[in-house]
């Protein structure tokens, strides 16, 4: 995987250092000497990861990261801090600043190589996501869609670990702010996390008898939990298996002994970053039903229809089964909207619906056509059963008043026309204009009544 990388450092010397590292294995290289100008760069869209330099003269790289997550625009963007401190308070401080994850000087290039690349596997679905939540005309950031706003604390974390110190180590750290489950067998782990609401789970690879990774690669192989932040904790000699684990899509890492105060920022950060990822896919899925939605009645939209009414015909025909459908239309409803307001006339089509909705079968597809007219699609439904069914939608229509919200009671009706397959020559739009002249029928024949369309 690629990425654009931008190397921040004061110093040319370690620019063309980092510069020939990653070029050898063709990420692409932006470079800054200063912290103005990198986060210029970054708020201009012009790198994916950042490597930041932490002494700089005039704005060093705290500040720097600082200001990165502070601006949405940028906040998204992972950033390495490259240092010479290698101290647990300066890696704390790093990572209330921000910082995704440290390396230290002088930079062990497989360590550098295996991180970039996690990182630029995590701001591509970070991208994906945001790109999918945007509005079609622009990427709009409100208080939502803020990283800021998400909280850190108050997750549920689950640790995969046999060592009683280490256990109470990381309960006694983590408990003040998180509820922490403790499974020291790895399958019985695996089965809670895919079965249960977890923010991170955190992996000792020092389990006895067993490979921690392996539990990684399981994790991440599930649907279930691919998404779920995984921390490890590893001892300092065990590096190989680190890096192996971070190409594996670990996304965080801890080295014995344990700083509370690094544990304590780094769950901080994975549990934010996933309720951050989460939100951005909450809003996915919003904009994927209100696509096919109906925004005032809750019912498919026309879209929606047309997609799928196509594919009901052909399953239908190839299987030899009926497939019937209704068109609705509210009588007189032009009248509710003049004399009694438009919002009365939406409550009307929220009840119409609610009962449509009640009075038909789960696999029947129900849909808003536009205005007051309405479509219900019913496989495995002969026009004789469909007209029993326009039948008993007509009398729940019509056998009890439509309450508003301003107190007036209305006595609605409703026109109905049915339809079904009659041959393999069939078409949906055939099946939907007989439908309409149906109830074209209906509406001349005086309305409140379920007319079938002519053999």
């Amino acid at each position: 995987m690629t990425a654009r990388v931008l190397v921040v450092d004061d110093l040319a010397a370690n620019i063309k250092v980092m510069e020939a590292r990653l070029t050898a294995e063709y990420f692409e290289v932006v470079t800054a000497t200063n912290g103005p100008e990198a986060i210029d760069i970054c708020s201009r869209g012009l790198c994916d990861i950042v490597l930041l330099d932490v002494m700089m003269p005039q704005m060093n790289g705290l500040e720097v990261c600082r200001r990165l997550k502070a601006d949405p625009r940028t906040a998204h963007i992972p950033v390495v801090m490259v240092t010479a401190l290698d101290q647990p308070a300066d890696r704390v401080s790093g990572l209330e600043a921000g910082a995704d994850d440290f390396l230290v000087k002088p930079v062990d290039e497989i360590a550098l190589i295996t991180r970039v690349k996690s990182l630029a596997r995590l701001k591509t679905l970070t991208d994906e996501l945001m790109m999918r939540a945007a509005t079609s005309t622009e990427i709009g950031f409100d208080e939502n869609m803020d990283p800021k706003t998400i909280s850190g604390d108050g997750g549920r974390i689950l640790l995969v670990e046999d060592m009683t110190a280490s256990v109470d180590r990381v309960v006694g750290t983590l408990s003040r702010l998180h509820t922490v489950d403790v499974n020291a067998d790895p399958q019985e782990a695996l089965f809670s996390a895919a079965e249960s609401d977890y923010d991170l789970v955190i992996i000792s690879l020092s389990l006895a008898n067993i490979d921690g990774l392996r539990l990684c690669s399981q994790l991440r192989s599930l649907d279930r939990t691919r998404q779920l932040p995984i921390l490890v904790i590893a001892d300092p000699d065990d590096k190989p298996r680190l890096l192996r684990g971070l190409d594996l899509g670990v996304n965080d890492y801890l080295l014995r002994p344990i700083d509370r105060n690094e544990l304590l920022a780094r769950v901080r950060t994975q549990i934010r970053r996933k309720r951050f990822s989460d939100r951005l896919r909450d809003n996915v899925q919003m904009t994927l039903e209100m696509a096919v939605t109906d925004g005032l009645t809750g019912l498919h939209n026309r879209r929606y229809l047309e997609r799928h009414l196509n594919s009901l015909v052909q399953q239908a025909q190839d299987r030899g089964k009926p497939l019937s459908l209704l068109v609705l239309d509210i009588d007189l409803f032009k009248a509710v909207n003049d004399v009694h307001g438009h919002l009365a006339g939406d409550d009307v089509l929220r009840e119409f619906s609610r009962r449509v909705r009640k009075a038909v079968r789960g696999i029947d597809l129900a849909c808003r056509l536009g205005g007051e007219e309405f479509v219900v699609a019913m496989p495995d439904t002969d026009s004789a059963l469909a007209l029993l069914v326009g039948e008993r939608i007509r009398q729940r229509i019509a056998g009890e008043s439509f309450h508003m919200a301003n107190g007036v009671s209305l006595d609605i009706t409703v026109s109905i026309g049915v339809s079904s397959l009659e041959s393999r020559a069939d078409t949906p739009e055939l099946l939907m204009k007989r439908a309409d002249e149906a109830l074209y029928r209906a509406k001349r024949d005086g309305r409140n009544r379920v007319a079938a369309a002519a053999a």
